[in-house]
């Protein structure tokens, strides 16, 4: 008689392997010049090198600023015949495996925080940036506590929808500041209603600012905060 057996189930196991990871980095070589460290994380499907490049406007010679670059790379052939000629993008995490995605790159940012400013004087201020999906990005970092941020600055985005809101959140130990251009056609007006209304509904700080302009930094307002005391 034959047995007949039932379908094998699969069963995942996950493992921490090293690798390498890379920051761009633009300011003062000797540390001892640094007055202000600025995190800056870029958007959806670009490098590390393309929000460095758009911060220019801050490098006055006492800021360090810092780009890591997402741990997921990949081919964005939409408008290439070929990879051969795609660009090279990064992505801070997909719907796969997402709570590991983000407890890695959380990792690697506290890593690439602690590099750098064990290398500071203290008390120098902390600012984090967060382009497009790297705001959600930036703001789950600053909501695990584990990085002193003065100020965080989501710009293109929200906050990642998730994080705690309330009086105990780590959130609220920095200053809060959202940006989005008036032409940005990835933020839609509604989107932008919705988010402000949750966080007036759970009573939370935060500054709100506009420029004109679609999805991108913008020159201006990063010096008019470059000028504010944080």
């Amino acid at each position: 008689m034959t047995e007949v057996r039932g379908p094998i189930t699969a069963r995942t196991e996950r493992f921490s392997v090293p690798r390498t990871a890379r920051c761009l980095v633009r300011g003062p070589h000797r540390m001892e010049d640094v007055r202000e460290l600025w995190i800056v994380l870029h958007g959806y499907g670009e490098l590390a090198s393309t929000i460095l490049d758009r911060m220019a406007v801050l490098d006055d010679g006492s800021r360090l600023i810092v780009a890591p670059e997402a741990l997921s790379r990949f081919y964005d052939a939409s408008n290439a015949a070929s990879h051969r000629e795609a660009p090279v993008g990064a992505s801070w995490m997909t719907r796969e495996e997402r709570a590991e995605e983000i407890d890695d790159y959380i990792g690697w940012l506290q890593l690439a925080y602690e590099s750098f400013a064990g290398r500071l004087a203290q008390g120098v201020p902390l600012h984090v940036l967060g382009f497009s999906q790297g705001a959600a990005a930036a703001s789950r970092w600053v909501a695990s506590g584990r990085v002193p941020a003065t100020r965080l600055i989501c710009w293109g985005a929200g906050m990642a929808p998730e994080l705690d809101l309330g009086a105990d959140s780590a959130l609220r130990r920095a200053r809060i500041l959202m940006v989005i251009g008036d032409r940005d056609r990835f933020v839609s007006r509604d989107q932008i209603d919705a988010e402000r209304a949750r966080l007036d509904a759970a009573g939370f700080p935060y500054a709100f600012r506009t420029f004109s302009g679609g999805h991108r930094l913008d020159d201006a307002t990063l010096r008019s905060f470059a000028a504010e005391r944080a």
